[in-house]
């Protein structure tokens, strides 16, 4: 209890030097506080996380009633708990914790900083595009189930290794075959990576998002779990209905068409997304044309005292 009443006397102390006495440095810590409040709030949000939120800020309201009320023994029972609150903390919620930091680390300023240069295009994109394209409307014609996940910024080589390497260029009889009932890779997700496959009958966890609609088998809930915890795209045929889906961000949409899956690939395989070098390549790049011709004019100065 006396962690909580001194962490609630610095809050007081803090909003009194705030209006007392401002300073610039008080605002940008209001700001940051505020900010990870709501991204806070934001990530429990829709997730089993709620409710254990919820429960927290119950214990906590009951340990500070326990401790004013003066009832010893449930105030002390209290304590313990809320003395070991970091460990359980990381403990429950460490899915939403993973998923938090692998958001940062996906986010555009983290991967202008330490992206490195992507290979370039292929050079064949319109071809592998209606290739897939072609495959997915087969497939969803004649009603067969497909997973096919694109690799991007995010490595998917733990999930490479859980299926059977391919390394093929893509093709519409290859995805097709692939995908056909009662053959050894049709059962898993596809991976697609830099405009090749990779591997086939790769396994996925599931989302454990439960605001999915029953309707969503296995399948679909694959799809939308890789998109929750990478940045990875995922196209899905529906083997009931024959439904074009992507999932995206740990968001589902249904009902795609020849026009919506061409813009979407084209997206996925633009060279203009693949080109951009980091921060902090530029800086070394810039740095070392810096060096060298500080070096050159060296020895151009040493050649003329010569």
């Amino acid at each position: 209890m006396v962690q909580i009443q001194a962490f609630f006397a610095q809050i007081g102390a803090l909003f009194v030097n705030l209006f007392d006495r401002p300073d610039w440095r008080n605002i940008v810590d209001i700001g940051i506080l505020a900010v990870l409040i709501y991204s806070i709030i934001k990530l429990v949000m829709h997730t089993r996380a709620n409710s254990l939120f919820k429960g927290i800020i119950f214990i906590l309201v009951l340990s500070w009633l326990a401790e004013a009320l003066q009832i010893s023994a449930v105030s002390w029972l209290l304590q313990q708990v809320i003395n070991t609150g970091v460990l359980v903390l990381v403990i429950v919620f460490q899915p939403e914790l993973r998923r938090a930091l692998d958001q940062i680390g996906r986010s555009k300023w983290t991967r202008q900083m330490f992206s490195s240069q992507k290979k370039q295009s292929s050079g064949r994109t319109e071809q592998h595009v209606a290739e897939i394209v072609r495959a997915l409307n087969n497939m969803s014609r004649k009603k067969i189930g497909a997973l096919i996940v694109f690799e991007r910024s995010t490595g998917l080589g733990d999930v490479i290794e859980s299926g059977t390497v391919v390394d093929a260029e893509i093709s519409d009889p290859l995805i097709e075959n692939i995908f056909e009932p009662n053959t050894p890779l049709h059962d898993g997700a596809m991976v697609i990576r830099d405009e090749r496959i990779v591997a086939a009958a790769c396994i996925l966890q599931l989302s454990e998002d439960y605001t999915i609609s029953r309707e969503l088998g296995t399948r679909h809930r694959a799809a939308i779990g890789i998109t929750e915890a990478t940045d990875a795209v995922s196209l899905i045929v529906s083997e009931e209905t024959g439904i074009i889906s992507m999932a995206r961000d740990g968001k589902l949409t249904r009902y795609l068409d020849v026009k919506s899956l061409t813009i979407l690939l084209t997206e996925l395989f633009a060279p203009k997304a693949r080109k951009s070098t980091s921060w902090v390549s530029t800086v070394s790049e810039r740095l070392s044309s810096m060096s060298s011709k500080s070096s050159s004019s060296r020895g151009k100065e040493e050649t003329h005292e010569e």
